[in-house]
């Protein structure tokens, strides 16, 4: 996620630049081990300074915790499962869901790296794990099954990108005793199938929709986005410029077949749609040379980023329908900013990032909301969002009030009942373990049953609120207003109260030291 001047664009080939200058019989791999790992490394590079967050932030995030080191999440399904990267002496692959929290996915019993990068409806996870060679595999993980390896096309190496609903993975692997990278797709039942390469030299298949269509690209002697069906095999969708020199890159499908991507055209690289009726379209920029789509819902509304003028490494996310064609986002910061959208679910709701006061700063954008940048945990650093599902929830990365890099949920409080501010509001019973709620009003709320167990409630207004029941394990009130709380049946346990003692200090309550 960096400067934009650090971004690289070979071929319309984001992220999956592959460095040749293996070792003798060791799989070279792509220069970036994957692009969310590269999310994570990155943002640790990057000192922050305080932002003050708006008083009565739409979201909540929600800090889902670690393994023991920095950590970012890479993808969330409709259900809210979670799923991302723990760094450390080694990258470990986790799950999150309410009810679980964060559990580790383990690897092949050799202590080697594990990611997860994207989750189905059902809850399977794929991702990359090291073997015990050395190798790096992919992996499908289940809560029932655990986590298995689907194998190679023969070589050293397979890295998943994506997996439909029906179990089907796709990602690029090595063929026998060959250092290229085609692309696969895995079932179950069919095993690992080799895609391909429309005779060029490499494939990477990139995403897959319900039925089972297959989009990404090849290189080579011709660099193409291709579509990949069992009834088709592979074809390649063209490019805008239509000469040999000329490249397109596919990232996207959606379940009417809809693909998007981007293709040079005059020395420029436009966002593209192709669908068998229409053929490939320029959906042009807005204002400058340089466009690309990144990803498109059911509806056919496509988001991404273009530059607005002949600034290159100056760009605005964009939202483009058939009907209104492309429309800028705008930025959260001032005209020199810029923003780039990642992700856009049915409802239209697009989230990416945007710069701020010389950092990036996660952000939801909607047609009625307009953008809204999502809180940080500790209202301080960088924030990215990579992802949001059907009910709005976001995910990404943050850092903490203490510096450390946390993977979080952001949870629209319109999904807890609540419309404009949490004052008054029911959360009865509601799980917001991990909720960073500095400073948030919450006078006159019903939080009777709670679970807040971790959660961040320093100088937050709970005057009048009813707490009868609420689980406070290891959170932080220091400051808080508790004036008038029904705080019956409370659970204390290791909790900072409001005059800054610990309720493990005063006999395991914080009654008599609400201030």
């Amino acid at each position: 996620m960096g400067d934009a001047a650090t971004r690289q664009r070979f071929s319309g080939f984001m992220f999956l630049m592959v460095r040749r200058n293996a070792r003798p019989g060791e799989s070279p791999k792509p220069l970036v081990m994957r692009a969310t790992r590269l999310v994570l490394i990155l943002l640790l590079t990057v000192l922050s300074t305080a932002v003050a967050g708006s008083a009565e932030p739409l979201f909540i995030p929600i800090d889902l915790g670690t393994l023991g080191g920095n950590a970012s999440a890479n993808a969330v399904n409709d259900s809210g499962r979670v799923v991302g990267v723990v760094g450390g002496a080694a990258f470990r692959a986790f799950s999150w869901t309410p009810a679980d929290g964060m559990i580790d996915l383990g690897n092949h019993g050799c202590g080697g790296d594990s990611e997860a990068t994207a989750v189905n409806a059902s809850g399977q996870i794929v991702g990359s794990v090291t073997t015990c060679d050395a190798s790096e595999h992919a992996f499908s993980w289940t809560p029932t099954g655990g986590m298995i390896d689907p194998g190679t096309l023969g070589g050293r190496a397979a890295t998943p990108f994506a997996v439909n609903d029906s179990g089907q993975v796709v990602g690029w692997s090595n063929p026998t005793g060959d250092f290229r990278f085609h692309a696969f797709s895995w079932t179950p039942a069919g095993g690992m199938v080799d895609l391909g390469t429309l005779g060029g030299s490499d494939s990477f298949a990139l995403a897959v929709n319900a039925g089972g269509q297959i989009v990404g690209g090849v290189s080579g002697t011709r660099n193409r986005a291709f579509s990949w069906t069992q009834a088709e095999g592979m074809i390649d969708l063209g490019t805008l410029g239509g000469t040999t020199a000329d490249f397109s890159i596919a990232v996207a499908v959606n379940d009417s077949g809809e693909v998007v991507g981007s293709s040079s055209l005059n020395r420029a690289q436009h966002a593209i749609s192709w669908t068998r009726a229409d053929g490939m379209i320029d959906l042009g920029t807005l204002g400058g040379p340089h466009s690309e789509a990144t990803a498109v819902n059911a509806n056919g509304q496509i988001a991404g980023s273009s530059n607005v003028d002949d600034d290159q490494f100056k760009t605005h996310a964009f939202s483009w329908t058939p009907a209104g064609g492309m429309i800028d986002l705008g930025v959260l910061g001032d005209t020199f900013d810029s923003s780039e959208a990642v992700a856009v679910n049915d409802r239209g709701q697009v989230v990416g990032v945007s710069s701020r006061a010389g950092f990036w700063r996660a952000f939801s954008w909607t047609p009625a909301g307009r953008m809204v940048e999502l809180p940080a945990l500790g209202g301080t650093g960088t924030t990215a969002a990579v992802a949001v599902n059907a009910s709005g929830q976001v995910v990404g990365s943050s850092f903490t009030t203490d510096g450390n890099l946390r993977p979080v949920l952001w949870q629209p409080i319109a999904n807890l009942g609540c419309n404009a501010t949490l004052a008054g509001c029911n959360l009865r019973g509601d799980n917001l373990a991990g909720a960073y709620l500095n400073g948030a009003n919450l006078s006159g709320s019903n939080l009777r049953g709670a679970n807040l167990t971790r959660s961040t409630l320093t100088g937050a207004n709970l005057a009048g609120a009813n707490m009868q029941g609420t689980n406070l394990t290891n959170a932080n009130l220091a400051g808080a207003n508790l004036a008038g709380a029904n705080v019956r049946d409370v659970i204390w346990s290791h909790t900072i109260c409001p005059d800054g003692t610990n309720s493990d200090a005063n006999g395991g309550t914080c009654k008599g030291h609400l201030r």
